[in-house]
């Protein structure tokens, strides 16, 4: 038999106090004595004691909880954005309700937030990657709260804070053509993703101004067996190429175990460059070159301007992040092939002179 749950007022009659100071003590008010309070959160640890935020919210008729929408947190780059919004939304008191949908369904992001506002939620974050007629169109039938967006076009009229895609992406196109690469290989993520499309925009721009083309441009689903299999298809098509932009580092994960498999060497052989600098990064075998987003900021400046966003239009301030290139260890100059040749039959020449003395 399920045990009754324990209610405000059992927590006031076990502690000895009377409802109205339990209430103070869950809305951390100042007017009450440190024994008091310590008497009432013993009372609450005892009896397990677990607040109806809902019901303290209708009372109020103020939320204290921010909405997160967001794409699968099995990927890295979401999963630290979630962590992020968490964090710093707690700091400011704040819970957050996190809903997680799939990217590709339109009405599915419309339906969370549906959700959402049932639960009183009047402020929420979208992580979800979205052309901008779309995330107008959702902020639009959603003026009744305040929607920021994560995942958009940065230019775009909506509220948002987001990455410029052309800072990193034209550093890493910089860095290869320093290194000395010509045929550089690009696995973009998915076609229908806004931020997908706008790095191989900027990545094909750049190129087009150093006068190349990309040797192949194919397209994977974010995760490292979508790079495993990006990097085996080049090796079969075009395995001229002598470096790879990647969407992401999850991809560009599975890139690297491809070319681990074919024994080509990293760097030398092949360059690699990710994009995202998710923690594990520079973990990876060799540490990869990537483009870092600073994620946690995103999170930290998502909340600060969402608990700051006022009702009118004119009091919301979007903002433009930075993005930088790091580089590691899966990068380094083009291979001279010729001069390895060179080096190769010397080296032999050498060995038959000393075989024959």
């Amino acid at each position: 038999m399920k045990s009754k749950s324990a209610t405000l007022e059992d927590v006031a009659r076990y502690a000895g106090v009377s409802y109205q100071t339990v209430s103070r003590v869950l809305n951390k008010s100042a007017n009450v004595s440190e024994t008091t309070r310590r008497k009432v959160e013993e009372a609450i640890e005892a009896l397990r004691y677990v607040p109806n935020r809902l019901a303290q919210q209708l009372v109020g008729k103020q939320s204290n909880t921010i909405g997160l929408v967001t794409t699968s947190l099995a990927l890295h780059a979401p999963s630290q954005v979630a962590a992020a919004v968490k964090r710093y939304a707690n700091q400011d008191g704040y819970q957050v309700l996190i809903s997680m949908i799939d990217e590709n369904v339109e009405q599915s992001i419309q339906s969370a937030i549906n959700e959402l506002k049932s639960q009183w939620v009047d402020k929420v974050i979208i992580n979800v990657p979205l052309e901008s007629e779309n995330a107008e169109k959702i902020a639009i039938e959603n003026d009744d709260i305040i929607c920021l967006f994560l995942d958009v076009d940065p230019f775009s009229s909506v509220f948002n804070v987001s990455f410029n895609p052309a800072d990193g992406t034209r550093a890493s196109v910089k860095y290869l053509y320093e290194q000395g690469h010509r045929e550089i290989a690009i696995l973009a993520g998915p076609a229908h993703s806004v931020s997908a499309r706008l790095r191989l925009k900027s990545w094909c721009e750049t190129l087009d101004g150093y006068g190349l083309k990309p040797v192949t441009v194919l397209h994977g689903d974010w995760d490292a067996r979508s790079g495993y299999a990006g990097a085996l298809q080049m090796l079969r098509e075009t395995p001229s190429f002598s470096a790879v932009l990647v969407g992401n580092d999850q991809m560009a994960l599975g890139v690297l175990s491809a070319f681990h498999q074919h024994q080509l060497s990293i760097p030398g052989q092949k360059s690699v460059i990710g994009y995202d600098d998710t923690w594990e990064s520079s973990f990876f075998y060799p540490a990869l070159t990537t483009v870092s987003l600073d994620l946690d900021l995103q999170g930290k400046e998502a909340v600060r301007r969402l608990l700051n966003a006022g009702q009118k239009e004119d009091g919301r301030s979007s903002s433009v992040l930075p993005a930088k290139l790091v580089v590691r260890n899966s990068t380094g100059p083009k291979q001279d092939d010729t001069r390895d040749l060179q080096q190769i039959a010397d080296t032999l020449r050498q060995l038959a002179q000393q075989l024959s003395s």
